[in-house]
């Protein structure tokens, strides 16, 4: 397999990668027929059941799945859009870039995609159920959103101790935390006087 791909990995949380915006693909060549093979050794390899581009550190509108572990049913999703959500549906989720973090995510039970294949043709699709769950939390991922990000106060308590790994073994590999940006502090408008005051 071709560098720089044969050395990828899943990357994993607080890696910064995980939280940028991913950009469309324009180039439907081998570089990403192999970029998506090599996906799918990541995955299998982690018994996971999707993989997006930015889990291993390509910050590219790209994710892989197989809901069933079968080879028949592995799909390529290639600049996808969900739209027509229908109903609620909460479950519990993980992640491969967030190991041992588990959170009930309230999802739409039903939608639709439409995106394109490894050639560049369009693919539309309907689901509801375990698939459609699979294509909102990879779909998150081209997003930058993560499920520590759907965590409320209670959750973060419940997992601080994973996390604190995460971000030990971050700052073992490379030396600190990344720097996250600072909040904008909004200009309080000044009061203004009132006539005669």
């Amino acid at each position: 397999m071709p560098q720089p791909y044969a050395d990828l990995r899943i990357v994993l949380w607080p890696d910064p990668r995980l939280k940028k915006l991913s950009l469309p693909v324009e180039s439907f060549d081998d570089g990403l027929r192999t970029l998506a093979a090599r996906m799918f050794e990541l995955m299998r390899a982690a018994k996971g059941v999707g993989l997006a581009a930015p889990q291993v550190g390509i910050n590219l509108r790209l994710f892989v799945m197989n809901h069933s572990g079968d080879p028949k049913d592995d799909r390529v999703y290639v600049s996808p859009v969900l739209s027509d959500p229908e109903g609620d549906d909460e479950a519990e989720e993980g992640c491969l870039s967030l190991p041992r973090i588990n959170v009930n995510v309230l999802r739409s039970r039903g939608l639709k995609i439409k995106a394109r294949d490894l050639e560049g043709k369009v693919i539309e699709e309907i689901a509801s159920g375990y698939l459609a769950r699979i294509w909102q939390h990879e779909v998150d991922h081209l997003d930058g959103i993560l499920l520590i990000d759907k965590m409320g106060p209670l959750g973060k308590l419940a997992h601080r101790k994973a996390m604190k790994e995460l971000e030990d073994r971050y700052i073992a590999e490379y030396g600190a935390l990344p720097s996250r940006p600072k909040a904008v502090k909004s200009a309080k408008p000044k009061p203004r006087r009132r006539a005669g005051a």
